[in-house]
């Protein structure tokens, strides 16, 4: 049988661009793809079709900071398959982003600049709300609705003759620092996607731990830099047209940005190829380009405390199983 794929947040960006490498590399997959509305997801399909006529491409409705949708696209899920070899959470919101102008200066002073550029450490925030499940909304897209959807659909990957596998689209700006146990989902802070992106993180890790046995394994990657709708939010568009050959100029110093969708999907692609068996549950696996425009992965160590991680997961359970209360009529 051919190997299922789902993708998240497959409708721009490094999703989309997923999707078209993955059939490049295997036509054979059946490839879902998860949008947030019928119309995204329609149009994502067609798109894909355009330039890969014979694939083998469903679609499912899915918005991953509304519990009610997910449970119901991993019931369609749980009937239309037996099982899935990948799931590429992928889905991630980053609103109101602010740059902050004056700790950048004094970045370029301390010569912290290029550290500051590839992480966005210190210099970007964002305005956080809390969504129609009572949820922070950065935290419940990003991280908690992936989480429920791993679990709800824990029957069609786990126990499988081969390995399923979960990736996870994290960040460089994923930091400890913007996390914490008392707030995980960073309700009183304003790095609300550096925090959810760590948080990410240590959930992977624990995956691993728990699942492995069952035959799931878990891995993080980074797109790095990449021009997508969400970086364009960050600064007016005009700047960026006038920031662009600036940034090309930096790739030759900073291999982490990648810049265009195709780049930022290498790691993604390249895990697709590798023997989960084989790697290390505590890397991430950065996507890079160098200066003359090639790209390949860099594996990372992972900057996290396994014993966080595992505190952290018991609060994924406690509130998985307080949420759930609402949705009963949801559950098989």
């Amino acid at each position: 049988m051919e190997r299922v794929v789902l993708v998240t947040g497959a409708s721009g960006g490094v999703g989309l661009a997923l999707c078209q490498r993955l059939l490049e590399e295997d036509g054979r997959i059946h490839l879902c793809i998860a949008c947030r509305n019928e119309q995204k997801s329609e149009a994502t399909r067609d798109l894909i079709l355009a330039t890969h006529p014979a694939a083998q491409v469903s679609t499912v409705e899915m918005d991953l900071g509304n519990l009610a949708s997910i449970l119901r696209a991993a019931r369609e899920l749980r009937c239309r398959f037996q099982r899935l070899d990948f799931v590429y959470l992928n889905a991630g919101i980053m609103p109101n982003p602010h740059v902050n102008f004056k700790a950048l200066w004094h970045g370029l002073l301390t010569g912290k600049v290029l550290h500051m550029l590839t992480t966005a450490e210190g210099i970007m925030t964002q305005t956080d709300r809390l969504n129609g499940d009572g949820l922070q909304d950065v935290f419940a897209t990003n991280l908690f609705g992936h989480f429920m959807l791993v679990r709800q659909l824990q029957s069609l990957l786990c126990g499988n003759e081969k390995p399923s596998r979960l990736i996870w689209t994290s960040s460089s700006n994923a930091r400890e620092s913007a996390f914490s146990l008392s707030d995980y989902q960073h309700a009183k802070g304003q790095e609300s996607y550096s925090s959810s992106k760590y948080a990410t993180d240590l959930t992977s890790v624990v995956l691993n731990r728990k699942f492995n046995g069952q035959g799931l394994y878990s891995s993080v990657v980074c797109p790095g830099l990449v021009m997508t709708n969400m970086t364009y939010g960050i600064l007016p568009i005009f700047l960026w047209k006038l920031l662009m050959p600036i940034m090309w100029l930096i790739r030759f110093f900073a291999k982490t940005y990648t810049l265009t969708p195709y780049n930022g999907a290498e790691a993604h692609v390249w895990l697709f190829k590798q023997k989960p068996e084989y790697l290390d549950s505590l890397v991430k696996y950065h996507s890079c380009t160098s200066g003359l425009g090639r790209c390949y992965v860099e594996p990372r160590k992972m900057d996290v405390d396994e014993d966080t991680a595992e505190k952290f997961y018991q609060k994924l359970l406690e509130l998985e199983e307080q949420t759930l209360e609402k949705y009963r009529d949801l559950l098989d």
